[in-house]
């Protein structure tokens, strides 16, 4: 099976200003369908940035309202599968909002929406619900796609519950702050290792309110090597799914099937 190329735009765009980030993720995905990439992946809330505070509710829209439809129109543009952080708002529960991340199919369906289960911090916490949902998962490419927000892949639960469901490769947007950089340098590739699986971290990038975003997204192999990475500031890195060495990889490392779930009772 052909390898999924993949890009990570490492972007804060210009938060509360959708309009100029949909404009950033158009650029974005041309220059990224131009190298031949199947799947283009932005940060955690990019449509709306992070630290928009008090707006949170004011730029948070349904999963298919009008900036859904947006981003649809130029993934059928430009031929590539899109995922995106946004705030959504609940139209079933007045009020009730949700710090979640779509993904878009090339051809323009919703293949699907994930709301973020553990929440990082006052800010989220004041403006967001937490969603209960862990595994959420579609296929592109041939590839079987799961998606976290950020600070959920830090609970190792998380990920081996993908890693469990079927999951090849986890798309995490990410709004990794200072000084959790370690993060991206260390815990990633260990995730994607020890669950035996294709990790991307695409973080956010600079100053924003009260943040310092640290960049350096990631994607891991399941080898637990950096596939790509980038530095701190605005980039568009490229690295290979491929289901070829991921299958190779999950017949020569044991962790999933030496697994003794009977003494793991504890955990839960």
């Amino acid at each position: 099976m052909p390898a999924l190329r993949t890009a990570l735009l490492q972007s804060s765009g210009q938060p509360g200003d959708v309009a100029a980030n949909l404009a950033v993720l158009d650029e974005a995905a041309g220059r990224a369908a131009a190298t031949g990439a199947g799947l283009l992946i932005a940060p955690e809330l990019f449509l709306t940035g992070y630290a928009i505070g008090d707006d949170v509710p004011k730029l948070a829209e349904p999963a298919d309202g009008p900036s859904a439809r947006a981003v649809a129109a130029l993934a059928v543009r430009h031929g590539l599968a899109i995922v995106y952080g946004y705030p959504e708002r609940d139209t079933e529960r007045h009020g009730v909002l949700y710090n979640s991340a779509r993904l878009v199919g090339a051809d323009g369906t919703f293949l699907a929406n994930y709301r973020k289960t553990h929440l990082f911090g006052c800010f989220e916490q004041k403006w967001f619900t937490p969603g209960d949902l862990t595994v959420v998962q579609a296929e592109v490419d041939g590839v079987r796609v799961g998606m976290l927000i950020c600070y959920d892949v830090e609970f190792p639960e998380n990920v081996r519950s993908h890693a469990l469901a079927g999951t090849d490769f986890l798309v995490v947007p990410t709004a990794q702050m200072h000084p959790f950089q370690f993060v991206a340098e260390s815990v990633i590739p260990v995730r994607a290792f020890e669950s035996q699986m294709y990790v991307a971290y695409v973080n956010r990038t600079g100053p924003e309110g009260e943040f310092e975003f640290v960049g350096l997204s990631t994607l891991a192999g399941p080898d637990g090597t950096a596939r790509a990475r980038a530095g701190r500031g605005e980039d568009l890195v490229f690295g290979e799914v491929d289901p070829d060495f991921l299958a190779a990889s999950r017949k020569n490392n044991p962790y999933l099937a030496d697994r003794r779930p009977g003494l793991y009772g504890s955990l839960v």
